[in-house]
């Protein structure tokens, strides 16, 4: 009953009718009880409040809306005002924190206030975009032995854009950074494979794997993957529990922030609201999936050499093939491209005979161990046989 009174003082403070409020609780009540049956991963006691405020932040609230909330209790919102990301709106921004500051009597050093911007727009983008990879990103998951639900891991990183880049340098859809990249993916001046949408899926599922592995549980497992494994012994060394929620509540550190204790929530929220996603966008259509043949390129060939005899345009190519630079002019030895099915026999076909062509320009001239073990033998430049002790005198 507290959360439903809490819940109807926010919709009063929000002035929404009491029927949306209800309906809104309703169909949350309602998805939670899904995700429970069915998913491998656990709503945490204690957690509920948090995951319940990622999910309005992700299907509710717009690019807009601004969101203020207690870090500590995110159940517990004070207002959302839509205001522009603007100096002017910053104005506004400050001017209602002090506000809450002052109605609600709180202490600013303690913390207790934040905002947070609603994703809507950028959300659904991913939920759009993830139609093109989620089928074979799951196969890869269960292929390891690992659950498909991970595959929703980049709505939260980067709303599946395989060209998202951090300030921090994390690049891809899933955000690896440079150091853990190098660790199972190709990473060069030609070649980035944390663009690849496979590839890094596939390295995003051994990492996962190591995580879970190691640490025993997927809530940290997962909030590893944001904050590194090294940081989570760090904080389970010192609150002396496994436990995340009781992680999230003791431990204080500047090295675990916001971010990283919200990590799980964030993931939770948006594996449910994926799984549902007929219920909270009822119009959202997906895009199709797309389906590529991997060509392992043996040699180093010319991007022209193979694209023009197959049909395909650099535009693309370079779309299909985001790891490679678009600058690169040639597609280097091992790496693999994405190919349609339609234009694969082609481009295998050019690769071959840009293989041939190359191999019979070669005609090095045989040396003489091999003039004498093939029996062949030199003409003078009379055109007659040369005598054995002429073919010494030249040597």
């Amino acid at each position: 009953m507290g959360q439903f009174f809490r819940a109807g003082k926010v919709c009063m403070r929000f002035r929404v009718s009491l029927a949306a409020a209800l309906t809104f609780i309703l169909l949350t009540a309602i998805s939670e009880l899904c995700f429970a049956a069915e998913s491998a991963f656990s709503l945490l006691p204690g957690l509920e409040g948090t995951v319940a405020f990622w999910k309005q932040i992700f299907s509710r609230y717009g690019s807009g809306d601004v969101v203020f909330f207690d870090p500590v209790d995110p159940s517990m919102i004070y207002s959302v005002l839509r205001v522009p990301d603007t100096d002017e709106g910053r104005v506004i921004i400050d001017r209602e924190r002090a506000r809450i500051i002052a109605n609600y009597d709180l202490n600013e050093e303690e913390g207790r206030i934040r905002t947070q911007r609603g994703v809507k727009e950028q959300f659904t983008s991913g939920l759009r975009i993830s139609g093109r990879y989620m089928s074979q990103m799951q196969r890869i998951f269960r292929d390891v032995g690992l659950p498909p639900e991970l595959a929703y891991l980049p709505l939260v990183e980067s709303s599946f854009n395989v060209r998202a880049r951090s300030n921090v340098g994390a690049v891809g859809m899933w955000q690896f950074m440079p150091d853990t990249g190098k660790k199972f993916l190709r990473i060069t001046d030609a070649v980035d494979e944390r663009r690849d949408p496979m590839a890094s899926t596939r390295a995003a599922a051994r990492l996962l794997k190591e995580n879970r592995q190691i640490l025993g549980n997927w809530p940290l497992a997962v909030t590893a993957y944001n904050h590194g494994t090294e940081g989570i012994f760090r904080a389970i060394d010192i609150v002396g529990t496994q436990d995340l929620v009781e992680i999230i509540r003791r431990y204080q550190s500047p090295a675990v922030g916001f971010a990283s204790k919200n990590f799980y929530a964030e993931f939770l929220a948006a594996v449910d609201i994926a799984r549902n996603s007929e219920v909270h966008f009822p119009f959202l259509r997906p895009h199709p999936p797309w389906s590529f043949h991997e060509i392992e390129v043996k040699r180093t060939v010319s991007i022209q050499s193979v694209l023009k005899p197959a049909a395909i345009s650099q535009s693309d190519f370079f779309e299909w093939n985001p790891a490679l630079s678009p600058t690169v002019k040639m597609i280097p030895a091992g790496y693999r491209v994405n190919i349609p099915p339609e234009k694969a026999s082609r481009f295998l076909a050019a690769q071959q005979r840009t293989v041939d062509a190359r191999t019979n320009k070669k005609s090095p001239t045989m040396t003489k161990q091999t003039e004498a073990k093939s029996g062949v033998r030199r003409l003078s430049e009379s055109g007659k046989p040369m005598s054995k002790n002429k073919l010494i005198a030249r040597r």
